[in-house]
């Protein structure tokens, strides 16, 4: 592809940390000191507590629910957007929760605050809200409303590093945030992810269900302690709290991610840069240009049409694929999360049809590639095919 998703997002320089780091005579490559270094420089950088490095974005959705599970036994609801990657809504499923799904902001794409608010009840244990495509989805209203009524928000930022809201960082505001370093994200550590908290007890859960649940993982000696005492017929090398899982991470990706975070908010930078140069320059008659851009990340270019136009989005798609600008129709995740097969009997038949902001972008939208090294020109190019149309 002339313009694809993503370009040179490892650089030779990360490559060339990961080689000093072999020619040891004895390398570590499991988690270790490097794993430990870029989790405290990812919560420095983001202003969190606590960082837990697991081996994917998807991970992070994961263990996050299932922390939420040990205070909810019972269940309950978790409100979710159907604008998402597959992981968000599957974890809540894994974790025995009901996903109740809210509508879209067309300007921010994150669930709107208000539909949000009206669907609260007793039964809601958390707000799992997705910041797509690094614009900022909260607003003060769902923050005000969540701390009156005590309801955790959980913030996915997967493809938001460095955005902000009231210039504070996205991951920071929720009680459990979590990151992705997938190849195609703002960094990468090829594949890789984040937890992160300030709460101290979801920190020593998050390092127990990181590494099957075994409470040699935590660095409380309280919380060692206090299992050791309970369980004195066991090892206490070998006491696993929970039914957990293995997703650690490695050296490898830890030292890729220190060396990909020194040059992440230039990157960001220039990203919103291209995103600015191109939002002014693609048709305004054609494309939604409105947008909420105040402390956006750019991830990639949305390019939605305006209005319902089955004929004009058809050409639109052979245009690109002739020009080779790759792109993705329906934004984050392939469109509207509840027409997925996984959610057949889940959800009740046509639920999907309630949803006409995401339905919208299902159909009619699109993401093509933004990343740091994409030139200005290159950009100008992009919208003069896309105003072609």
């Amino acid at each position: 592809m002339k313009f694809p998703l993503m370009r040179n997002n490892i650089l030779r320089e990360d490559l060339d940390a990961v080689i000093e780091h072999l020619r040891q005579d004895d390398p570590i490559l499991t988690h270790g000191a490097n794993v430990r270094a870029f989790e405290a420089e990812w919560s420095q950088w983001l202003g969190v507590k606590y960082s837990i490095f697991v081996n994917s974005g998807a991970s992070a959705n994961l263990l996050s629910m299932a922390i939420l599970r040990t205070r909810h036994p019972d269940g309950g609801e978790v409100i979710v957007p159907p604008l998402a990657w597959v992981s968000d809504i599957a974890s809540v499923l894994q974790n025995g929760f009901t996903p109740v799904f809210v509508d879209i902001d067309p300007q921010s794409l994150a669930i709107d605050s208000r539909q949000i608010i009206a669907k609260l009840n007793a039964r809601t244990r958390a707000v799992f809200l997705t910041h797509v495509q690094g614009f900022d989805g909260l607003t003060d209203e769902l923050l005000h409303e969540l701390q009156q009524r005590k309801v955790p928000l959980i913030e996915d930022v997967c493809e938001s590093h460095g955005a902000t809201h009231s210039g504070r960082k996205l991951g920071s505001f929720g009680w459990i945030s979590n990151f992705s370093f997938y190849y195609a994200h703002h960094m990468s550590t090829i594949e890789g992810g984040m937890i992160c908290t300030d709460d101290d007890e979801v920190y020593q859960q998050a390092r127990m269900f990181r590494s099957h649940g075994m409470v040699r993982e935590a660095s409380d000696p309280a919380v060692r302690d206090a299992y050791q005492r309970g369980n004195p017929e066991l090892n206490p090398d070998f006491i696993f709290a929970f039914p957990a899982y293995n997703v650690r991470n490695t050296e490898i990706g830890g030292i890729m991610g220190r060396s990909q975070l020194k040059r992440l908010d230039e990157n960001v930078k220039r990203r919103n840069h291209n995103l600015v140069r191109f939002l002014n320059q693609i048709d305004p008659s054609k494309y939604r240009t409105d947008f909420k851009l105040e402390g956006c990340s750019n991830y990639a270019f949305n390019l939605i049409l305006k209005h319902v136009d089955d004929d004009l989005v058809g050409r639109l798609m052979q245009k690109m694929r002739e020009s080779e600008v790759e792109f993705r129709r329906g934004s984050a995740g392939g469109g509207n999360q509840i027409r997925q097969p996984y959610l057949k009997g889940i959800v009740p038949e046509d639920h999907h049809l309630d949803f006409p902001e995401v339905e919208h972008v299902h159909f009619y939208g699109f993401y093509i590639g933004n990343f740091p090294d994409l030139k200005d020109a290159e950009v100008d190019e992009i919208c003069a095919i896309l105003n072609s149309v």
